[in-house]
C-alpha cells in the first residue's frame, strides 16, 4: 500500500524529480522516520505503470513478469559463457526460471526492484565480459567498462544491492578470465603483461567506493531504524543471541534455495526464533554450512588435481580425450568448436584474446564465480555492516540464486564427467531434469497462494501467525465477515500480545460495531504499546467526545496533536491523524462556543495537515466560527 497505492510519487501531479529525493515508500530519504530504501528506478517504473493503467493490477503484474523473462534470457547467455553451447547452458536457464524462490519477487508488485536490480547487474556483468575480451585489443574496451559502470549505478538505483556486481565483475576478471589461482595474484602484480588487470580492477573499487560515498551522503549520512518485531536479534541486549542468529540466518536461506518447500510472505517476529544458548541444535546448522563453505571455496582457490575433464571427458595432464582433442594442463573445458592445440591455432593467424574465448574456465573457477555470486549480493542482508529491518526475505535471495543455479550446474557437470557408466550418467541427468520439474511445480503452487490476499495470508500462517492472523484480520473485515475478522485479531495477539497495529485494529473493528467500551479498551492497549500511534488518540478522543466525556476528549486530542512525526514508519499517515485530531479538538471547542480557541486550532491543522489530506471540511469549519464569532 505504502509503496504504491498511498505514495504520491506516483501522482500525476506530483513533481517527478521528488522519485529523487525521497525513499521506496514516498517518505523524504533525509526523514528520521525513513527506511533509507533509495530505489527510484523502481519508483519511477511505478509511476509509469500508474500513468498508463492507473491502479489496475494487469500491468504491474506484466511488467514484473516481462522483467523477470528479460533476467532470465541474460541469465542463460551469461552461463553460455562458462558453460558453452549446449545442455549444461540449458540446465541453467532452467534452474533460475523455475526457482520457487522467485515467486514473491515476481508475483508481488514491490519485488519488482529486485528483479530491475537483477536486470542492470546482469548487463553491467555481460558488459565487462566484453570488455575482458576486448581489453588490449580494441578501443572500444573502454567503452564497455563505462557501460558496465552505468548499469552497476543503475542496478544500485533500483536495488542497494546492485553495487555488488562490480566485486562479482573483478571475481571474473582474476579467477575466471585470466584463471589466477589465489598463490598467482600476488606475484601477478609484478608482471607487466597484467597491468591493464589491475587497472580495470582499480576502476571498479574506485566507482564502487564513489557509488557508496554518494549514497550514504543523499540518505543523511545515518542508517535508518527499526522496530523490534522487524529484527528482533537485533533489538537483543545478548551479544551472544546476536552472534548466533545472525550465523544462522545465511543457513537458513540457503536451505530455502536448496529446498524451498516452506515459503512465506514475512519472516519477521518469531518466524524464526532467536538462538539463544550454544546448546540449540541448530549451531549444529551453522557450523556445517560455514564447514562446507569454507572446504568448497578453498579447493577451489587451491587449484585441481592432476586429473582433468575436456568437453565432458576425463583426462590427464597433456594427454587426449576419446575424441582425439587435445587439453593443456591449465585448461579444462574447451568449446566444441575447438578442433586443435592452441598453438597450431596461434600459428594459423589467431590472436591470444581470441584463442582465449574459445576456452571455457575450469569447473574450479566457475565454483569461484559461483560462491562470489551465491555470498556477495547477500552480505548486504547479512547484518554484518548494518542492521536490516526484516529476519529473512526471499526476494532478497532473487540475486544470489543466480550464484545458487550456476553451483548445482557445474556440480551436476562434475557428476556426470565422473560417472563411468551409462547407468550412472542417466541417473544424474534424469535426477537433474527431476529437480527442475519438481522447482517448476512448486513455483506453480506458490503462484496459487499469491492470488489474492486471503490465500497468501492463510498460506503464511504456519510460518508467522502473529502476522498472517492480523493481515488475514483486515482481508476479512474488507469482506465484511465481521465476527471472523475479530476472531483473526484475536489470534494474531494470541502469539504476540503487543502488536500496536492489530490492537488499534481491532479496537476499529469493535468501534464500528457499536461497541465502544471494548474498543477504548484496546485503544489504550495499542498507545501503551506505541505511545506515538496518533490514529489511536484520534478514535479514542472521538469515542470520549461523543459520550459527552469532553474533557478527557480534549486532553487526547491536544495530547495526539503535540506528538512528533521523527522515527515514524509513515509520517504522511501521522500528520494525517494529528490534522484529524486538530479539526475534532476546533469542532468541541466550536460546540463549546469557544469559536476564537476553535479557529487557532484550525489554523494549526491546515499549518500541519499533509499534501494529500482534502481540506475543504477544515475551510468550511473556519467559515462557521468566523461567521459565529462576529
Amino acid at each position: 500500500s505504502r509503496a504504491i497505492k498511498t505514495n504520491q510519487d506516483l501522482l500525476p501531479e506530483t513533481p517527478w524529480i521528488h522519485i529523487f529525493y525521497n525513499d521506496f515508500w514516498g517518505t523524504l530519504l533525509t526523514h528520521s522516520g525513513s527506511h533509507k530504501s533509495y530505489r527510484p528506478l523502481c519508483t519511477l517504473s511505478f509511476r509509469i505503470n500508474h500513468a498508463v493503467g492507473g491502479m489496475d493490477p494487469w500491468g504491474y503484474h506484466l511488467v514484473n513478469v516481462l522483467l523477470h523473462a528479460a533476467v532470465t534470457g541474460l541469465f542463460t547467455n551469461f552461463s553460455r559463457i562458462l558453460f558453452g553451447d549446449g545442455y549444461w547452458t540449458l540446465i541453467a536457464g532452467l534452474l533460475f526460471a523455475s526457482h520457487p524462490i522467485h515467486t514473491e519477487a515476481v508475483a508481488g508488485i514491490v519485488g519488482r526492484a529486485d528483479i530491475g536490480a537483477c536486470l542492470f547487474f546482469l548487463l553491467s556483468l555481460m558488459c565487462y565480459v566484453k570488455h575482458c575480451s576486448t581489453r588490449g585489443s580494441s578501443p572500444s574496451t573502454w567503452g564497455w567498462i563505462l557501460g558496465a559502470g552505468l548499469c552497476a549505478g543503475c542496478s544500485m538505483l533500483w536495488k542497494e544491492q546492485g553495487v555488488t556486481v562490480l566485486a562479482i565483475s573483478a571475481v571474473y576478471d582474476i579467477f575466471v578470465f585470466h584463471r589466477l589461482k589465489m598463490h598467482q595474484i600476488i606475484s601477478a602484480l609484478y608482471k607487466r603483461k597484467n597491468l591493464t588487470l589491475f587497472f580495470s580492477i582499480g576502476l571498479l573499487i574506485s566507482w564502487g567506493t564513489a557509488l557508496l560515498g554518494v549514497r550514504l551522503y543523499w540518505m543523511g549520512n545515518k542508517p535508518p531504524s527499526f522496530s523490534n518485531s522487524d529484527n528482533p536479534a537485533a533489538d537483543s541486549d545478548s551479544f551472544l543471541t546476536r552472534t548466533l542468529t545472525f550465523f544462522y540466518l545465511p543457513t537458513k536461506n540457503l536451505w530455502l534455495l536448496l529446498c524451498p518447500d516452506t515459503l512465506s510472505f514475512d519472516w519477521s517476529m518469531d518466524a524464526v526464533p532467536l538462538l539463544k544458548a550454544v546448546s540449540d541444535w541448530r549451531n549444529l546448522h551453522t557450523v556445517a554450512f560455514y564447514a562446507g563453505l569454507l572446504l568448497l571455496a578453498y579447493f577451489s582457490l587451491k587449484g585441481s588435481s592432476n586429473e582433468r575433464e575436456c568437453n565432458g571427458k576425463t583426462v590427464m595432464n597433456g594427454k587426449q580425450n576419446a575424441n582425439g582433442h587435445s587439453c593443456h594442463p591449465e585448461m579444462e573445458y574447451k568449446t566444441l568448436e575447438v578442433k586443435s592445440s592452441f598453438a597450431s591455432k596461434e600459428e594459423n593467424g589467431l590472436k591470444k584474446h581470441e584463442i582465449q574465448k574459445l576456452q571455457l574456465p575450469s569447473t574450479e573457477n566457475i565454483v569461484i564465480l559461483s560462491l562470489s555470486l551465491l555470498i556477495v549480493p547477500f552480505v548486504p542482508a547479512t547484518n554484518l555492516f548494518f542492521y536490516v529491518g526484516f529476519v529473512i526475505a526471499e526476494r532478497v535471495l532473487y540475486v544470489p540464486s543466480m550464484g545458487f543455479c550456476l553451483l548445482v550446474t557445474v556440480g551436476v557437470r562434475a557428476l556426470y564427467v565422473k560417472a563411468q557408466k551409462p547407468f550412472l550418467k542417466n541417473l544424474v541427468f534424469c535426477s537433474t531434469a527431476a529437480l527442475i520439474v519438481f522447482y517448476g511445480l512448486k513455483t506453480v503452487v506458490r503462484n496459487g497462494d499469491w492470488q489474492n490476499e486471503e490465500m497468501l495470508y492463510r498460506s503464511g500462517i504456519k510460518v508467522n501467525p502473529a502476522k498472517a492472523w492480523g493481515n488475514l484480520g483486515n482481508v476479512l473485515k474488507s469482506q465484511s465477515k465481521i465476527s471472523e475478522a475479530e476472531s483473526a485479531y484475536r489470534n494474531a495477539l494470541y502469539y504476540r500480545s503487543n502488536m500496536a497495529d492489530m490492537l488499534y485494529n481491532l479496537g476499529l473493528l469493535l468501534q464500528e460495531n457499536s461497541r465502544f467500551s471494548e474498543a477504548l479498551h484496546y485503544y489504550k492497549l495499542a498507545i501503551g504499546s506505541r505511545p506515538t500511534l496518533a490514529s489511536a488518540y484520534l478514535n479514542t478522543g472521538i469515542i470520549l467526545m461523543n459520550q459527552g466525556k469532553t474533557e478527557e476528549a480534549r486532553r487526547t486530542f491536544v495530547k495526539c496533536s503535540e506528538i512528533p512525526d521523527e522515527n515514524l514508519k509513515d509520517p504522511h499517515a501521522h500528520k494525517s491523524s494529528v490534522t484529524s485530531c486538530l479539526y475534532n479538538l476546533g469542532k468541541l471547542f466550536h460546540e463549546q462556543g469557544h469559536y476564537e480557541e476553535a479557529l487557532t486550532v484550525y489554523k494549526e491543522a491546515i499549518q500541519k495537515m499533509p499534501r494529500q489530506f482534502a481540506p475543504q471540511s477544515l475551510y468550511n469549519m473556519m467559515g462557521k466560527c468566523i461567521v459565529s464569532a462576529s
